[in-house]
């Protein structure tokens, strides 16, 4: 059997990789990654039967400070940092902060919420692994993002539809095969797959970091030519 190919440092990696080494990351701290889909299954259980794009947007915005601090805990967990009491309250701040303008675009042109997370959706590994507050986590997320503002964006979308599609087909094969409801073919669901766009968000803070160092001398190249 031939060898897979060797991943590519973050600086360079692409979509692709940065899935699959997301993938891989899950399989290897399983135990620890799973429970970070608790926070986006209860918030499907609550806006089960909610049609109404302003209910969804109001739920959305409730259960972000819990979404936030499940994406604090991905961070530490895909960067192997602790995380304390006074790095997830900043984790959470941050989340929120960024998360509730999301909540509202998400439900009218999801298009929009991943462009705008693009550049500032970084916050919440900030602020966690840099040890930010919301000030400095906001301005620091914003250079990451534009760091590559299309790999940012790119590796968003393509996790946010990974999840989709796969949960989809998953809902199908549990409900129909285990005879389960709905509901908990839902919840097992995205318990099972929300994992992956959480772990997926932290290691997408790696590749945009990297991509930031790499740029700098550049930048400083540009600046000087410029005096």
């Amino acid at each position: 059997m031939a060898e897979l190919p060797k991943a590519l440092p973050p600086e360079t990696r692409t979509v692709g990789q940065l899935v699959a080494e997301t993938i891989k990351l899950y399989q290897g701290r399983f135990w620890l990654v799973l429970p970070l889909g608790l926070p986006l299954a209860l918030l499907d259980q609550a806006a089960y039967g909610h049609g109404n794009p302003q209910t969804r947007a109001l739920l959305i915005a409730a259960f972000a400070p819990l979404l936030s601090l499940a994406y604090a805990q991905g961070a530490a967990v895909v960067n192997g940092k602790p995380l304390d009491r006074a790095t997830a309250f900043w984790g959470v701040v941050s989340g929120t902060v960024v998360m509730v303008p999301a909540a509202l675009l998400f439900t009218w042109f999801a298009l929009a919420a991943i462009a705008y997370l693009g550049l500032v959706g970084l916050v919440v590994p900030v602020a966690v692994i840099e040890r930010r507050r919301l000030l400095q986590a906001l301005r620091r997320a914003g250079e990451l993002g534009r760091a590559d503002y299309i790999h940012s964006v790119g590796s968003l979308a393509t996790l946010v539809i990974v999840y989709y599609l796969t949960r989809n087909v998953l809902l199908t094969l549990l409900h129909g095969q285990a005879d389960n409801t709905i509901r908990i073919a839902a919840f097992l669901a995205d318990v099972v797959l929300a994992p992956l766009m959480v772990a997926g968000g932290a290691l997408l803070y790696v590749d945009q970091e990297a991509r930031f160092r790499l740029g700098r001398p550049r930048r400083r190249r540009r600046s000087k030519s410029t005096t």
